[in-house]
């Protein structure tokens, strides 16, 4: 019997979702374990053993434990049977892994902490002065079909849970609308089925 697969993170955020897209790609069998790392007294202190800097997603495969979301989709992608996430072009590849960057210090940075975030708590949305650049530049890097090689890969992962909270604000939805080839990523990526099964709760709201 193969050990069991534990994520363990809070259903709202982007980077559990981004490893629960990969692990139902896989099509891997896990338990996800809710941590709350906005509780008012932080995360539970045994979490601490899996992440001693208290961040979210970790994950546990029988007795390994591994913390960063890039450790952990790329540990996946590599350690489970299922179709591969990373293009095998070498070329492909160095552009998932430059959107997959992109996505990190761009896309979560300006659209999800500076739109989503003050839009909930119905303040200024900096973020939005960036979208342009950020849009247009991902639509240029992104490939026909998916945004990096001929098959879905981490990079599409990554990508759409971050413009999900982007396009759930108004001025974010109408500036996505404006580029033509992502909104059609975003519908195509809506329609996965590791898409639909990893939800935030916000999107029923």
């Amino acid at each position: 019997m193969s050990p069991s697969v534990e994520l363990f993170g809070a259903d709202y955020s982007v980077y559990v979702r981004i490893c629960r897209i990969v692990l139902a790609e896989k099509g891997v069998d896990y338990t996800l374990h809710p941590i709350d790392i906005f509780a008012d007294d932080g995360p539970p202190t045994d979490y601490l053993a899996l992440n001693p800097f208290g961040r979210i997603p970790s994950l546990r495969h029988g007795k390994f434990q591994l913390y960063e979301t890039d450790a952990i989709t790329a540990y996946v992608n590599e350690a489970f049977d299922g179709p591969e996430l990373m293009p095998l072009d070498v070329q492909a590849r160095a552009r998932a892994r430059q959107i997959m960057r992109l996505a990190d210090a761009e896309i979560y940075k300006h659209l999800v902490w500076g739109v989503f975030v003050p839009w909930q708590d119905k303040k200024a949305m900096p973020g939005l002065e960036h979208a342009d650049l950020i849009l247009g530049e991902l639509q240029q890097l992104a490939g026909e079909n998916w945004l990096a090689g001929e098959q879905i890969s981490l990079a599409d992962a990554y990508v759409h849970p971050m413009l999900t909270y982007f396009s759930m604000v108004p001025e974010g939805a109408a500036k996505l609308a404006e580029f033509d080839h992502l909104t059609e990523w975003m519908a195509q990526m809506a329609n996965r089925r590791s898409v639909i099964f990893s939800r935030f709760s916000a999107e029923s709201t």
